[in-house]
């Protein structure tokens, strides 16, 4: 069957990659796309938010399953459009969807079901949250509600830090509407680690746990990004902590959305802390892969990705077989000058295809093409470099030996991705 993925980054590149192979999949369409991905997929120029028009092209072209990415589109209800003119898609209703699209939504639906999660308050007026704040101990994290592009959550360490972000969201308005309400929540500290599982209704498969690593610069410092590199498995965090989070934490996240009436189809992302007595709590929860752990798990998936996908569509999920690899992956993100602020473009990059032929896979998150055929930056996270090997240690050398070979003007990595896993 023909497959429409929509999204433009690389968590849309691993995807497409994956389906790619499987013996089921004849073309791959992607809209919008981005240079990279057209290398394996045809790029279509729609928006990800022109959700009658991918519509149109998806009965076209008589594609059999739409994959939708990211997640502003599936918070707008792209796949209840879908559902709508009977195209099968994968991914959750704008119903289910909320669950990331709306933080106090989340923290009220875990607090309802006693699913573990940090203490929180929530509020629509800047004068009560500011009251709020200044009697709370620091650090202490705050939320915009709604969807900020990763980067509406701020951890601050100072009081003065806390009041500006404050002031950011909800009266500066630096992530407009979705600085509404805000979520106030106690700061956890600890180890994070990210679960992706397909989900179909009460039906959870549990995909390999996966590390992000958010802030721009080593040892988890400066502002937050959208991530910076991601690996998987995590040895240092035991199989039995990882077993408790899927039967505390996810399992009953998925029953709680069934009892709501917002059946979730789709990956459910959970982000997850383990703190110090070893009990893991619920961070945040995504409607969708995650960027860039997917560029770490997928590799790892030895089944058939469009398969699972199927399953989920067509409520057979539970009798799937999903197999893992036992092999560790390294994802290094090369970011350009500037981010997660403003950042130039157009920039040409230099040695990709040494980094794919020293054996690494290249996701492209924002390149481009210039007039003359070069590849050059187009984006603030311009590409992601994974390794893989026997071990994390083996993994991560492949990924930074492979990164380190491209370059363009500008460049910013971090230098210590996966390095917890080696301690």
């Amino acid at each position: 069957m023909d497959i429409l993925v929509i999204g433009a980054g690389g968590r849309e590149h691993a995807i497409c990659w994956s389906l790619a192979k499987s013996p089921k999949a004849d073309k791959i369409y992607c809209a919008p796309g981005n240079a990279g991905i057209g290398q394996i997929a045809e790029l279509v120029p729609i928006q990800v938010n022109e959700f009658e028009k991918l519509a149109a092209f998806a009965e076209e072209k008589r594609v059999g399953l739409v994959v939708v990415g990211p997640d502003d589109p599936l918070a707008e209800g792209i796949v209840d459009v879908f559902e709508a003119k009977n195209i099968p898609v994968f991914g959750p209703r704008k119903n289910a969807a909320h669950i990331e699209g709306s933080k106090t939504f989340m923290k009220d639906l875990l607090k309802k079901y006693n699913i573990p999660t940090a203490a929180y308050e929530k509020f629509d007026n800047y004068e009560q949250a500011l009251q709020y704040l200044q009697s709370r101990p620091v650090p202490i994290v705050i939320k915009a509600d709604g969807l900020a592009a990763g980067k509406g959550v701020t951890v601050a360490f100072t009081r003065e830090e806390a009041e500006t972000a404050l002031k950011n969201i909800m009266i500066d308005k630096v992530f407009g509407e979705s600085g509404s309400q805000v979520v106030i929540e106690e700061f956890l500290e600890g180890q994070e680690m990210s679960i992706l599982s397909f989900v179909d209704g009460e039906t959870v498969r549990p995909m390999v746990a996966a590390q992000d690593h958010k802030q721009v610069y080593d040892g988890d410092k400066g502002p937050n990004t959208g991530g910076m590199g991601t690996y998987s498995p995590l040895p240092h965090i035991a199989d039995s902590i990882i077993e408790e989070a899927i039967e505390t934490i996810i399992k009953p996240t998925a029953k709680a959305m069934v009892a709501e009436g917002r059946p979730f189809r789709g990956v459910l992302f959970a982000g997850l802390m383990i703190t110090p007595d070893g009990k893991p709590k619920t961070i945040e929860f995504n409607a969708r892969f995650g960027d860039p752990e997917t560029q770490v798990v997928l590799p790892r998936l030895k089944s058939d990705l469009l398969e699972i996908f199927l399953a989920a569509v067509n409520g057979t999920l539970d009798q799937v077989d999903i197999e893992w690899s036992e092999e560790a992956a390294v994802c290094v993100v090369l970011a350009s000058s500037g981010y997660p602020a403003s950042y130039p473009k157009g920039l040409p990059i230099q040695r990709l295809e040494e980094a794919q032929a020293a054996g690494a896979l290249v996701f492209h998150a924002g390149t481009g093409k210039n007039e003359a055929g070069e590849w050059v930056t187009n984006g603030g996270r311009v590409l992601g470099v994974v390794g893989r090997g026997s071990s994390i240690a083996e993994a991560r050398d492949n990924a930074y030996e492979a990164a380190n070979l491209i370059t363009f003007e500008g460049k910013h990595q971090r230098s210590d991705i996966a390095a917890k896993a080696l301690v």
